[in-house]
């Protein structure tokens, strides 16, 4: 397995329990294919470096995983997928 770090920003005109519950599918996305999560870090509402979907603003998390491809692609597609995430980022961490 190898180490990830995922970064994914929520849109922010959801309720604040909507949100939350976008962010554990993502996770349960990463743990059904036998990640494991190292660090799970919720980032708060940041301002965007420029305008995504006529939003400003987004909730940024940050989760360090060990995955394998398989997890990593299902993951990524899921991202492409949801209507709740204004983008996604996932990078290989070399030790």
């Amino acid at each position: 397995m190898n180490k990830y770090e995922i970064m994914f920003i929520v849109r922010p005109d959801m309720e604040e329990v909507e949100i939350k519950k976008t962010a554990e599918e993502m996770k349960k996305v990463l743990t059904d294919k036998n990640s494991n999560i190292i660090e799970e870090k919720p980032m708060g509402q940041r301002e965007l470096a420029y305008e995504i979907n006529k939003f400003k603003t987004g909730y940024y998390y940050l989760y360090i995983v060990e995955a394998n491809v398989e997890a990593i692609n299902e993951f990524d597609r899921i991202t492409r997928i949801n209507e709740n995430l204004l983008r996604h980022l996932i990078v290989k961490v070399e030790d």
